[in-house]
């Protein structure tokens, strides 16, 4: 049984290594990063307490910076390099950039060092050029910042299914990403699209999308065209984006607002009482049926968990894997599979329930 005090220590070294590998990631040193990260995987799911060095001995993913960290959170009760990150000011505006949607480290790097700090100084900068997403992530910025909850997510999904449904029948739309791992709480939607019927509908989802739009639903959208050839081996890159064809989209999800004057000034008051829908970021894929079970397996993440699956499948069992195919380099062979339990099966491994990959 945890005690408050000793979960006090993985609760702090959490916290800690979160904001020394988003630093990191900021300052593009994937290796740094992904060291804090893995072993706040660890950490998250130890089955005692930590309370003094020597409880983390022997475990894996424990270098000498996410030891010194512990160390220090177990003398003082806090990092201070982790501290000392939270003021740096590289670190509070790329934090800052990099929450409006469309915004990613390279245009940060740019921002900053074109002297702008804050989201404010940004708008106000009449020489910066915004696309067309980012010009809708500062647009929605209030919406697109504050999380999306179970609720929303099952009325989108509703949305979502309708109308792919309007278009092909026999689809199968499966909500993937962090609420597929059972979260309550997300930042956007990613739904998986396929039809088990023989034609494809390469139109799918332009119909969609005008229907949406038609509807007064669509507030962006952007759609990426497939690349994807069935003969294309699978990427040896960790993260490598798939080459489905996706959309990434902000929707309008009408809401009942509720009247809690109380805790609105007036200034938000008067855009509060006519607003009656939120803007949510829904991500759609859509995957041949052959390929539905790795693209399942990868869109439903977590990010961590599936770079682990992958460096496994390519140091354990010389295979390489991502979201189109799993290919064995001894047999030189692609390895079918119609549900992720075969692709476990494939890996030797056991069966791992969307719910226990959130790291």
């Amino acid at each position: 049984m945890h005690t408050d005090s000793h979960f006090f220590v993985i609760l702090q070294c959490l916290d800690a290594f979160e904001i020394m590998a988003e630093n990191y990631e900021f300052k593009e040193n994937e290796i740094f990063s992904l060291e804090f990260l893995r072993a706040g995987s660890v950490l998250k799911f130890l089955p005692f307490p930590v309370t003094r060095m020597k409880d983390i001995q022997g475990l894996p993913c424990m270098g000498d910076r996410v030891r010194d960290v512990i160390e220090e959170i177990l003398e003082e009760g806090e990092s201070s390099r982790a501290k000392e990150v939270l003021n740096d000011e590289r670190y509070k505006s790329f934090k800052q950039f990099t929450s409006v949607f469309g915004v990613g480290v390279k245009t940060s790097e740019k921002w900053y060092r074109m002297g702008l700090r804050t989201l404010e100084e940004v708008k106000a900068d009449k020489t910066v050029k915004l696309s067309k997403m980012q010009k809708a992530g500062f647009l929605y910025y209030e919406d697109l910042v504050s999380c999306v909850s179970k609720a929303e997510a099952d009325a989108v999904s509703m949305i979502v299914k309708n109308t792919v449904y309007t278009f092909l029948p026999d689809a199968l739309v499966t909500i993937t990403g962090g609420f597929r791992r059972g979260k309550k709480i997300g930042h956007d939607i990613d739904f998986l699209i396929t039809s088990p019927g023989p034609r494809e509908d390469d139109e799918l989802l332009h119909k969609i999308v005008d229907l949406w739009k038609k509807q007064g639903l669509l507030l962006y959208c952007d759609i990426v065209e497939s690349t994807f050839t069935k003969e294309q081996l699978p990427s040896r890159q960790v993260d490598a984006m798939d080459n489905f064809q996706k959309c990434f989209a902000i929707l309008k999800l009408c809401q009942p607002r509720v009247d809690n004057s109380s805790d609105n000034t007036s200034k938000n008051l008067d855009m509060a009482k006519d607003k009656d829908w939120k803007a949510i970021r829904v991500d759609l894929v859509i995957t041949p049926f052959e390929q539905y079970a790795y693209a399942l397996l990868g869109w439903t993440g977590s990010r961590q968990f599936g770079r682990d699956l992958r460096r496994y499948a390519t140091h354990e069992r010389k295979m390489i894997l991502d979201n189109h195919a799993l290919y064995d380099r001894t047999k030189k062979t692609f390895l079918k599979a119609a549900s992720e339990e075969e692709i476990f099966a494939h890996l030797g491994l056991d069966y791992v329930e969307p719910w226990e990959r959130n790291a």
